[in-house]
């Protein structure tokens, strides 16, 4: 068995252009699809992939491990970037759907059965359309609230926010005080029996980054994001260690060792490996055991199409550390046209079910894709009040 070809399908979504990964095999109708989407560097992306199949064509793709250390380690550069991490990635994803395909299981079957019976979702405040998730002014408290309460209404027992504004490396009372009122007017409209997840998208300092962790620990949040650059993991370390609320970091690390590293420093409550990003399924299992020797919960980033997403769900029903799988559905209004999905998702709760299809139980519609061409993503950029530069 060999692999034949590996292509690439653009998908504008928006916000984000999905890179869906298809490798192809020289037994009929066997294929495996992956996700390699990274948000503004499409081409680099398409263009990596291209380069790293010139070592995969011909190979048998059961060899997944042998494949996988082969692209992260040949060429001499090693897949520890974003741009050929997330290449890997989307690459090892589709393996894995071969794979499963070979065997006729579920990809959670080939890593040693189900350890849950059921995985819960989490949103986005406004289902991931961009125009409530990223554009809600964090002193429109009451906006919030009402996105909040549309969320339980939709199901979601547990929902993500970005109550936490831009902000400059030192300011003063107002955008925690902004910070504190998004927070409290969703806990107020939601009650206590519903998690809410604030992300501050590293754009804080450290120093600002812990004064927004004190301010919202009254709130009882489910976990705390990013609070500061993944650069100063120290920093990140001392937050969590002011603060009852769990830390989580983890969508901006590639590979093993750096989870490693942010193990080691006790860092974090929660992991948040992107599976499209950090190396792919292989390299996500190896993150998960990493978690569970040190007893930290994993939930993985997962914002992109649908392909990411079952492959978050499949990995969540392998994984003992894993607790919580983040989704998107209202990004686009065409989203469940693209794919057709093995798991099922009961509303109430947002409750998934097992796939029971071979692989990661979903097929891509290559028309419905082909309707969505490449476009380039809508510019994110942000300046504080003085010109300079800041983090989105």
């Amino acid at each position: 068995m060999k692999i034949t070809a590996i292509e690439t399908f653009v998908c504008h979504a928006r916000m984000r252009n999905w890179i869906f990964v298809k490798i192809m095999t020289d037994q009929p109708g066997l294929w495996g699809w992956g996700e390699a989407t990274l948000e503004w560097h499409t081409q680099s992306v398409v263009g990596a992939i291209k380069d790293i199949s010139q070592l995969l064509i011909g190979e048998d793709p059961r060899r997944i491990e042998y494949l996988w250390q082969m692209m992260y380690r040949q060429h001499f550069w090693h897949g520890n970037g974003i741009v050929r991490g997330t290449a890997i990635s989307g690459i090892d994803i589709a393996l894995w759907d071969i794979l499963g395909k070979i065997h006729n299981v579920p990809c959670h079957e080939l890593w040693g059965g189900r350890v849950r019976d059921y995985i819960r979702l989490y949103c986005h405040l406004g289902g991931g359309r961009m125009e409530d998730f990223y554009e809600t002014a964090p002193d429109d408290a009451k906006r919030f609230g009402d996105l909040a309460l549309k969320a339980v209404d939709e199901g979601f027992t547990a929902f993500k926010s970005m109550a936490v504004p831009e902000t400059m490396s030192l300011e003063g009372l107002r955008p925690v005080k902004y910070a504190e009122a998004c927070v409290k007017a969703m806990r107020d409209a939601v009650g206590d029996d519903i998690d809410i997840m604030v992300d501050c998208h590293a754009r804080p300092s450290p120093r600002m980054g812990m004064q927004f962790a004190k301010a919202l620990e009254p709130y009882g949040l489910y976990f705390f994001e990013e609070p500061c650059w993944p650069e100063t993991m120290e920093d990140i370390a001392l937050i969590q260690r002011a603060v009852t609320t769990p830390i989580a970091s983890g969508e901006r690390l590639i590979g093993v060792h750096a989870f490693r590293d942010m193990l080691e420093k006790r860092a974090v409550s929660v992991i948040q490996p992107d599976i499209t990003h950090c190396g792919g399924l292989t390299e996500a299992r190896k993150i998960g055991a990493l978690a569970d020797a040190y007893r930290v919960s994993m939930a993985p980033h997962n914002p992109q199409g649908p392909v990411s997403t079952a492959a978050s769900i499949e990995l969540g029903f392998a994984t003992p550390s894993y607790i919580i799988c983040e989704s998107v559905h209202k990004d686009v209004e065409w989203r469940q046209d693209v794919v057709t999905e093995g798991f099922t998702v009961q509303e109430k709760g947002r409750i998934v079910l097992p796939n029971k299809r071979a692989g990661l139980g979903i097929e891509i519609n290559e028309e419905e894709v082909k309707k969505h061409p490449f476009q380039q993503e809508i510019l994110q950029r942000t300046f504080y009040k003085d010109g300079s530069v800041g983090d989105w």
